[in-house]
């Protein structure tokens, strides 16, 4: 006797973790705006790279909220996987070269959204094992 079975995995937690991902760095780019003068003297950066990292958080949000509304997440989400990881990569090694006179809470706060994008690359990656193709 043979066994069928078959598959009820979905791309449900995927497009989940992209969609929160999406709003929650989105927002922190709109919150951010107002506060880039601020954020770069606790920080110890400056305000042009806080405006460049607001804007870069509201679009990327944008664009991933959009790739979690594609009727297939499965490429997209690996896309955006690699760009969560490489963000965290990115924050360590800008904290690592010294490129700015980072405060405590700057050094803080940079390696927090280092954690915070590979926590939601781990989450996603979960929803992206578990997606069918």
């Amino acid at each position: 006797m043979t066994a069928l079975t078959h598959s009820t995995q979905t791309d449900s937690l995927l497009r989940l973790a992209m969609r929160a991902d999406a709003v929650i760095t989105g927002l922190s780019g709109i919150a951010g705006v107002p506060l880039v003068g601020w954020m770069a003297n606790v920080a110890g950066t400056t305000v042009g790279f806080e405006k460049a990292m607001a804007a870069f958080y509201i679009a990327y949000g944008v664009v991933v909220f959009a790739l979690s509304m594609r009727r297939s997440v499965k490429a997209p989400g690996l896309a955006v996987i690699i760009a969560n990881v490489a963000y965290t990569a990115g924050a360590v090694a800008l904290v690592l070269a010294g490129v700015f006179p980072l405060t405590t809470l700057g050094v803080v706060l940079i390696l927090g959204s280092g954690v915070y994008t590979l926590a939601f690359a781990e989450l996603q990656y979960v929803g992206w094992r578990r997606a069918s193709a």
